[in-house]
């Protein structure tokens, strides 16, 4: 049986977060160094740093919280695609990409992922998609879209990815690394945690093999 494969980011204060987010903080409040009974540490951080998933309340109100979102399109079969040196990614890119017929959970490998190792600043330049991506994706009932930026929409561009995407219940994974993850077929477990009522929440994502059929 193949390895899982870690695709998510390391939580720690050095990790790039969204412009006016907090960055990580990490206090050990208690400290067996300090003579403590055991080690505690508290920490600060938004729910969407580093590999994180989307609710619909990110950006609809009276959407559905992170705590609601179904377990079942966050494990399944996903598709690993490349996209190259590309800048976006639009629709035009997605229709080159030849995916495999009934794609539910599609991972996009950009140029972002080789970059992650040595971020230490928030880059605008980013590749994301565009809003006709976006809606490619709605048209061909794809369920989860993984991506290895902060956020699926372009920096500059308005909302209109993610509000087309949660509109239609698109599931929204970002801040993937998928740097050696060779384009194919996959096992996805992408957990996030069970914060109620919040619009997002940090996930462990992990890949493996699928099995030949």
């Amino acid at each position: 049986m193949d390895e899982w494969i870690d695709i998510s980011l390391p939580v720690s204060p050095q990790l790039p977060v969204w412009p006016g987010s907090p960055q990580m903080e990490a206090t050990r409040r208690l400290d067996l160094d300090r003579g403590d009974p055991v080690n505690d540490t508290t920490i600060r951080l938004s729910v969407h740093t580093g590999s994180h998933v989307d609710a619909p309340l990110h950006f609809l109100a009276g959407g559905d919280s992170v705590d609601r979102m179904p377990l079942e399109v966050l494990i399944g079969p996903a598709c690993v695609a490349s996209t190259g040196g590309a800048d976006s990614v639009t629709a035009a890119l997605l229709n080159r990409l030849f995916l495999p017929i009934g794609v539910q959970r599609l991972l996009l490998r950009t140029a972002n992922s080789d970059r992650w190792p040595a971020a230490r600043e928030f880059d605008p330049g980013y590749v994301a998609l565009t809003a006709d991506a976006a809606q490619w994706m709605v048209d061909r009932k794809i369920r989860l879209v993984g991506v290895d930026s902060l956020s699926v929409q372009r920096y500059r561009d308005g909302p209109e990815a993610h509000l087309i995407l949660l509109g239609a219940g698109v599931v929204i994974v970002e801040g993937l690394n998928l740097a050696g993850v060779e384009p194919g077929m996959y096992e996805l477990c992408c957990l996030p945690l069970r914060l109620s009522g919040a619009e997002g929440a940090p996930a462990r994502a992990v890949l493996r093999r699928a099995p030949p059929r």
